[in-house]
């Protein structure tokens, strides 16, 4: 187990660059294991908040009970989703593609990973049975839930990642030294019967709020605060029910879809981890 907050600014691996830039827009999303079936998979056209339209992918393994989203926004970073339901997990992982004339790494990788509530998104045995009668069409989210703030103060061990959820290891390959997560959901995993060894507390400083925001540091070999954020645009989030003379009890009927939006706060060793967190 490396120790806590020990992270090094990450190398380059050009061959996986080019495997990002090689395969379609939204490849399938690699955080839901097959189960005895192939995953069900539907693709969407959304808008994202800032107007720009572009591809989302939603798969759905009812035997593995998960659910995941891939979607690429218009600066190339390509943004996950995974929902494991049998493990009470939610992952998020961003790919953000780096500046090479500001000396950045080609890209970085980035993985939250917080506790799923069941009502928070479709159960995936209802999310398989979506279809969309025009493909074309521009989807836009009917409610827009608000912001969510979270201070991520404890990493995820990735070699022992398996035993939190068994599609950690997957969807956070690139991001080994950078999984995070928060105290609150750790307590709740851990009453769940999760073995301690997965998590590393990050260094209290953060905590006492003795460190700056990495945004306000010029050296980029300091510790600093950095922050991250990210929106799911199109992600349906409940089941509609009708109702009908011909039938006694309410029937599903459709879905409500949702955007929401995600804030992320986590320490980083060195400012040079951190370097899309500048002022506005």
């Amino acid at each position: 187990m490396r120790p806590p907050g020990h992270r090094g600014v990450p190398t380059t691996r050009p061959a996986l660059l080019w495997l990002l830039l090689l395969v379609p827009l939204l490849g399938a999303p690699r955080g839901v294991a097959a189960g005895t079936g192939a995953p069900a998979e539907l693709r969407v056209r959304v808008r994202l908040p800032d107007g720009q339209v572009t591809e989302e992918s939603l798969q759905a393994d009812s035997d593995a009970d998960s659910i995941s989203l891939e979607l690429r926004k218009p600066d190339g970073t390509l943004v996950s989703f995974t929902a494991d339901f049998k493990k009470d997990v939610k992952i998020f992982r961003a790919l953000i593609l780096g500046e090479l004339e500001k000396g950045q790494s080609q890209f970085q990788a980035l993985c939250f990973v917080t506790r799923l509530h069941h009502n928070e998104i479709i159960p995936s045995e209802a999310m398989a049975k979506l279809r969309q009668k025009n493909p074309r069409a521009v989807r836009q989210a009917e409610e827009v839930r608000g912001l969510e703030q979270l201070y991520m103060d404890i990493a995820v061990n990735f070699s022992q990642g398996g035993l939190l959820s068994p599609h950690l290891h997957n969807v956070c390959a690139e991001a080994v030294d950078a999984i995070y997560t928060r105290q609150e959901d750790v307590q709740f995993w851990l009453g769940q019967g999760v073995d301690s060894s997965v998590f590393e507390a990050l260094p209290k400083a953060l905590e006492q709020a003795d460190l700056p925001r990495c945004r306000q540091v010029a050296d980029r070999g300091k510790p600093c605060v950095c922050h991250y954020g990210l929106s799911l645009a199109w992600y349906p989030c409940m089941l509609k029910y009708c109702h009908s003379r011909d039938r006694p009890a309410p029937y599903k009927c459709g879905i409500r879809s949702c955007q929401k939006s995600y804030s992320f706060d986590f320490y980083v060793p060195q400012r040079q981890l951190c370097l899309w967190d500048e002022d506005p």
